[in-house]
């Protein structure tokens, strides 16, 4: 349980998710987060050099990604601050949040920048010499494809981890297909009003080739419009499966990031004062091996447990639902009716670029608490194999 890490409102982004080959499909993903975090903290009038520790998370490498965080901290113009760079699967963002408030909680750093950044589009292709093979050929993998279908672990595709949870309990195709539909529509939500509730945090990306500016992205790219005549065409991926394309999530591209201080501070840094955001809690959890979608529950379950809170104090869930059947799990074992979390959109409507995922819908918890007058907030996302983190905010 965190007491002493705040966030400050306002001082949190995140870029619009794109489509796999999509718009930000060259762009460097460090180098591109360490762009919009510049051009954020430019537009806040927050100087780069307040920070005394930056976080990094990232889970697909890039050309020079081995000097992370103090490269990105370079790059803002905080030359005096260094950290870590974390990747832990889709739970990396939940890992930097929770890191960046343990060292807040200890005082070890008075003010941690988080950013969160991945290209899952043209990911490397991996070459691991071996000398000992026959004829000295060594092996290769692609580091984002093969991370997708094949778990060294369980001997499976993560979408098998879904088909598995969805056998075990008994959900159908039709089930599926409703929930996929349902984060669709919540995802309208999102976008009314000219896309107010977006416009709280998303941050937009200016394309540039050197100084020459070649266009911006300002709002997510690649939604597939859904409705359920066409997710009933869809057939499963896997022959005698239940799991369609429509009604699971699709890689993306993007970056987020946030700002986690102390109490004083985070007023200092807030556009609105008044309003008190903290980090009550953080854990993790890890289920039987090739049943990743069920490791969302006992994360859930003990992020409670160690913020002091019982699920009905919580007025707000947002769920990483790369599978429908997550939701559908969530839902049945907690309790928890479908139409009452995810609301204004979660990744399985707006894409996965995994390191930046968890941020994002972390700041997405915190504007909708704020909308609806305060409260706890609750976390819960899978995170590759058969883990997942759960984090809890508390908006005052």
């Amino acid at each position: 349980m965190f007491e002493k890490t705040f966030i400050p409102y306002g001082l949190y982004w995140s870029t619009p998710f794109c489509r796999w080959q999509g718009t930000l499909a060259n762009a460097h993903s460090l180098e591109l987060a360490a762009q919009v975090t510049a051009e954020v903290l430019a537009q806040k009038k927050v100087d780069p050099k307040a920070f005394d520790s930056v976080m990094l998370g990232m889970t697909v490498i890039q050309r020079s990604s081995f000097y992370g965080a103090p490269w990105l901290a370079a790059m803002i113009g905080a030359t005096g601050a260094t950290g870590p760079t974390f990747a832990q699967a889709c739970a990396t963002s939940a890992r930097v949040i929770a890191s960046a408030s343990a060292e807040v909680e200890l005082g070890q750093s008075a003010a941690v920048l988080a950013v969160t950044c991945d290209r899952t589009s043209n990911g490397p292709h991996l070459y691991y010499p071996d000398p000992t093979a026959p004829g000295g050929t060594g092996a290769s993998e692609n580091a984002v494809l093969d991370a997708f279908n094949r778990d060294p672990w369980a001997k499976n595709a993560m979408i098998e981890t879904a088909e598995n949870v969805a056998k075990e309990a008994g959900f159908s195709k039709e089930q599926q297909d409703e929930v996929a539909l349902l984060r669709y529509e919540q995802y309208q939500a999102a976008l009314a009003d000219d896309r107010a509730f977006q416009k709280r945090y998303m941050a937009t990306v200016t394309l540039r080739r050197g100084k020459k500016e070649l266009g911006k992205v300002e709002a997510d790219e690649g939604i597939h419009a859904t409705t359920k005549e066409g997710l009933a065409k869809l057939a499963p991926v896997k022959e005698g499966g239940t799991v369609s394309f429509g009604a699971q999530t699709h890689p993306a591209d993007g970056n987020a990031g946030l700002v986690l201080t102390t109490e004083g501070r985070a007023r200092e840094l807030s556009a609105k004062p008044e309003i008190r955001i903290r980090v009550v809690a953080a854990a993790e959890a890890r289920v039987e091996k090739g049943f990743m979608p069920k490791a969302v529950v006992p994360a859930a379950r003990n992020a409670l447990a160690k913020a002091g809170i019982a699920l009905g104090d919580v007025k707000a869930i947002k769920t990483h639902n790369p599978f429908a059947v997550n939701d559908l799990f969530f839902s049945k074992e907690m309790g928890v009716a479908l139409e009452a979390m995810n609301h204004f959109g979660s990744p399985l409507v707006y894409g996965h670029p995994q390191g930046p995922t968890g941020t994002r819908l972390t700041i997405e918890l915190i504007e909708e608490l704020v909308a609806a007058g305060g409260g706890y907030g609750l976390f819960s996302g899978c995170a590759a194999g058969d883990t997942a983190m759960a984090l809890v905010v508390k908006v005052g």
